[in-house]
């Protein structure tokens, strides 16, 4: 495929490793980088890899990257005449991929139709069930019962873990609804929550699709996400061990993402996230690392309670999935796929969006790539986000800098370098390391 002549330059409307992440294959398609920056920012390492950098007044994200009137006033500004969102802040907001595409411009990922019809966890399980994907069946939470339990409680409009509880006891259901509706509301503006059956050994799976708009839907392959930390995740690798174990499981899991891609007429990329069922000797003894899900018990702070995730046996119970959500976006762990298919998944969102095809079937998986989040915490304190001064960030021997690597090595996706300032006012992940 050839990138096609209505995207020269684009905007990439966010910040730090993944406005880098961008910029780099933009950089390898010969096509021009604009950068926006908000006060805190102003040092950042991404501002000095774009062609042109805009700044946003304020120093808040609600006053920063959160304006979408404002992102797109400086993509017009600085001559962009297209739009990559990134992850977080306004990628799956359907309202301002709507803004771009009537302000004129190019839109890197799915129709604004397709993200508003996946923005509700429950509309979104709904659509599925329509279109034959496994789903855990929705349980009004009035009409639980004690033969339900446990059951989770999530917020429709949840992520990130937050207005997720656990209920074994009945009598613990309605104050702890009360609690996931406000924080609900408080998180995201709607307190609807709904209850599911509660997997005790869930196992994050994901699949990552790629369609273009002439009906081609690629399922690229599966990473596992299993290891987490109050319900985010730190660790994730391609191909899923549970998968690898369990015979016919990837055939399924790639023909229910295929079919949820194609229920939502879905352009770009995005990925399918499933909970599956793993017997405790497949879990490499997964005691304590919670899933995006929280259907892991013992959720614990630390990331070393989880051991030999490799290797996974399965067992004649595995393989069981059910549908989660579906993110309409670019994923933080996008590298372990591209690592294992030797594809530029940014470069083919680019390429998609300016009209091209995709081949008939993606490039086979090979090899294993593991990837692991860094962040700015304190151990010593609960694991809180901590701010100050990066002195030092090296890794040994070559590193890749968002390449893709097709051959054994690490690659350093990073949003810091040395010397960067760590504030208070965004996420506390600072980088990638993908192996």
């Amino acid at each position: 495929m050839n990138h096609t002549d209505t995207v020269t330059t684009v905007l990439v409307a966010n910040r730090g490793e993944i406005a880098r992440r961008g910029f780099a294959s933009c950089r390898r398609a010969g096509l021009g980088t604009v950068a926006v920056f908000s006060d805190a920012d102003a040092g950042s390492p991404h501002i000095a890899e774009a062609d042109a950098a805009v700044r946003l007044p304020g120093t808040a994200p609600a006053d920063t990257y959160l304006r979408g009137e404002a992102i797109i006033a400086a993509a017009r500004a600085a001559g962009a005449d297209a739009i990559h969102p990134g992850y977080g802040f306004l990628s799956e907001n359907a309202e301002f991929a709507r803004a771009v595409l009537d302000a004129g411009l190019t839109w890197i990922g799915p129709g604004p139709d397709s993200i508003a019809r996946m923005g509700s966890k429950v509309e979104a399980k709904k659509i599925m069930a329509d279109a034959g994907v496994p789903v855990l069946a929705e349980l009004d939470p009035a009409a639980v019962t004690e033969a339900d339990l446990p059951v989770l409680i999530k917020a429709s409009a949840g992520g990130g873990g937050r207005g997720m509880r656990v209920v074994r006891d009945l009598a613990e259901l309605p104050d702890q609804l009360a609690a996931a509706r406000r924080e609900a509301q408080s998180a995201f503006g709607d307190p609807t929550v709904f209850c599911e059956r509660f997997l005790e050994t869930g196992r994050h799976i994901e699949v990552q699709v790629l369609a273009d708009r002439h009906g081609t839907v690629w399922a690229v392959g599966e990473r596992e996400c299993s290891i987490q930390r109050r319900h985010q995740k730190v660790v994730e690798e391609a191909p899923s061990p549970l998968v690898e174990a369990t015979p016919g499981m990837r055939e399924r899991l790639f023909e229910a993402a295929r079919r949820a891609a194609q229920a939502i007429d879905y352009e770009g990329a995005g990925t399918v996230e499933f909970l599956a069922t793993g017997a405790s000797e497949a879990t490499g003894n997964v005691t304590g690392a919670s899933g995006a899900t929280g259907n892991v018990t013992g959720a614990s702070g630390a990331t070393g309670n989880v051991t030999g995730v490799s290797e996974a046996t399965g067992s004649s119970a595995d393989g069981e999935f059910f549908f989660l959500e579906m993110n309409t976006r670019l994923q933080v762990e996008h590298p372990v796929t591209e690592c294992t298919t030797g594809l530029d998944l940014v470069d083919l969102q680019l390429q998609v969006a300016a009209g091209a095809r995709l081949e008939p079937e993606p490039p086979p998986a090979s090899g294993h790539s593991i990837e692991v989040r860094l962040y700015a915490e304190d151990p010593a304190q609960d694991w809180r986000p901590q701010s100050g001064t990066v002195h030092r960030l090296a890794l040994p021997g070559r590193v890749a800098a968002f390449e893709v690597l097709r051959e054994p090595g690490l690659r350093l996706d990073s949003g810091v370098e040395d010397g960067s300032a760590v504030g208070v006012h965004y996420d506390p992940m600072l980088a990638k390391v993908i192996s």
